[in-house]
């Protein structure tokens, strides 16, 4: 009998962090030739996240990488999906549903060509803005009311077509200014999982 309410009690535990769990997702193109490309600014908040734990990313089933930790006390998926951008969708439904976290909890982090360098935006729901990373994820989750953290790369230079832009390197005189501001969009989402997004927004929202 004791066995059996000692199990009872487990399951009560495994059933009450279910329900808090949430799913950061980094948005960006998988493989090296595109790791320090403005595109995958979203993978970086996440690498930074992973990193502060001390984890290591491990392949998961529903084509991701994940690490699962705990960010301010709350358990967290981190994600990188590893389809191409413009079809992160799948896999981010497909953890969703795999760990059971509801839309309320999912947390996407991407670029943004809107906003100015390094500058950040957090929202709920709204459409893609053209971001095809964006249209997928809403498309797959069948709504557009998870959280945004949108990273500024700034427009292109001049005629440049956007779609280059966004592959294009930050360049070494960015990197400082990046490498701080990536910290920055990782405090965000801890405050998000913490205090909520508007206190989220009163922090860090950039106005610009």
């Amino acid at each position: 009998m004791v066995d059996l309410w000692r199990m009872l009690g487990i399951r009560k535990n495994e059933d009450m962090a279910e329900a808090e769990r949430w799913l950061v997702v980094g948005l960006g193109n998988p493989g090296p030739k595109y790791a320090a490309n403005r595109h995958n600014a979203g993978f970086m908040v996440v690498d930074a996240l992973a990193s502060a734990g001390g984890e290591r990313w491990k392949a998961h089933k529903a084509h991701a990488e994940v690490v699962e930790t705990r960010i301010e006390g709350a358990p967290v998926v981190l994600a990188k999906p590893r389809s191409f951008m413009n079809v992160s969708g799948g896999p981010v439904a497909g953890l969703a549903k795999f760990y059971k976290v509801p839309v309320e909890r999912v947390v996407v982090v991407h670029d943004e060509l809107d906003i100015d360098f390094c500058a950040l935006k957090l929202k709920r729901g709204g459409g893609s803005g053209g971001h095809n990373g964006l249209k997928s994820v809403t498309a797959s989750l069948s709504t557009p009311d998870y959280v945004r953290v949108r990273f500024g790369v700034g427009r292109p230079p001049g005629r440049m077509d956007a779609a280059a832009h966004v592959l294009r390197d930050f360049s070494s005189t960015e990197r400082g200014e990046l490498d701080l501001n990536v910290e920055r969009a990782a405090d965000a989402v801890r405050t998000i999982i913490k205090d909520g997004l508007e206190r989220a927004q009163n922090i860090f929202h950039t106005a610009v």
